[in-house]
């Protein structure tokens, strides 16, 4: 008599596929070009690469803020949890659980710390009581917040309005957070505490991250796999492992390189056999 066969499980599907998308500006402007990104559920993947790469854009397509700036997705697709999202409004992207912490923090300063966290759960319905747990929870993630929940936004600290930007998108009850230079002008400390804040909501709230970051010492340190862009492109990606110990990655994007020290000229030349450029 044969073994029974077990059948294989099924492949886990990504919450998140970015497919072959160009973003223009202006009608002329091509910003992006075929970019192809994929989020698996509960993973953190980062979007690396200097300032005007493409990585802020690649997030804006994704949350459909484009329009407000004059640019749209002109080829391509992308899906979140297997539904096409990209013709859909930014308010109707956070009702199904993806949402955008802007670069910048973008708090209300005119609102204080606990007013700005509400303002997060605009689109629920689940009641008060729902909503005050939660708030609870965001206090536990961020005791610095829950001490000045009273103070002004605006005059609270930069690291203290990014907590207060990545709590109030908590507060959306979110399956994924699309996060834009959470380090941008912020202490080394303070970047790693937030990190490490992204690295919880992850574990114990099985909340997705992709991340947009030029520190990419940082972003590899924590991410599980990376994209790199320039230029509007997806020039290299892998586990973030393979992507620390890349020769390439080390010299350009982590200040790291083997052997004698170069020349700024020696760089410069360098910079222009970078295999991905041949």
């Amino acid at each position: 008599m044969s073994a029974a066969i077990t059948p294989s499980p099924a492949p886990v599907k990504p919450i998140l596929s970015v497919n072959n998308v160009e973003v223009i500006y202006d009608h002329v402007i091509l910003v992006l070009k075929g970019v192809s990104v994929t989020v698996p559920r509960g993973g953190i993947v980062a979007i690396l690469g200097a300032n005007g790469a493409g990585k802020t854009t690649t997030l804006k397509a994704i949350s459909n803020l484009l329009k407000a700036e004059r640019g749209e997705v002109t080829k391509g697709n992308i899906e979140f949890e297997g539904e096409r999202v990209d013709t859909m409004s930014p308010n109707e992207l956070v009702k199904r659980g993806c949402i955008q912490v802007m670069e910048g923090r973008h708090c209300f300063g005119h609102l204080n710390i606990e007013e700005n966290l509400l303002t997060g759960a605009f689109t629920r319905r689940d009641g008060n009581a729902a909503i005050k747990r939660d708030m609870e929870k965001v206090y536990d993630y961020f005791p610095r917040l829950q001490q000045r929940k009273l103070s002004m936004a605006g005059y609270t600290s930069g690291g203290e309005q990014q907590m207060c930007a990545i709590g109030r998108a908590l507060m959306s009850k979110p399956k994924m957070i699309l996060l834009d230079e959470p380090s941008m002008g912020l202490a080394p400390q303070i970047v790693e505490e937030i990190f490490e804040i992204v690295k919880d909501l992850n574990a114990k709230e099985g909340v997705s991250f992709l991340i947009a970051e030029q520190n990419t010492n940082m972003a590899l340190k924590y991410a599980t796999y990376g994209y790199i862009m320039e230029t509007g492109r997806i020039v290299m990606d892998g586990e973030a492992k393979s992507l620390r110990e890349n020769e390439d990655v080390k010299e350009f994007y982590l200040g790291v390189s083997e052997g004698a020290k170069k020349s700024f000229r020696d760089v410069k030349y360098y910079k222009r056999r970078k295999r991905w450029l041949a």
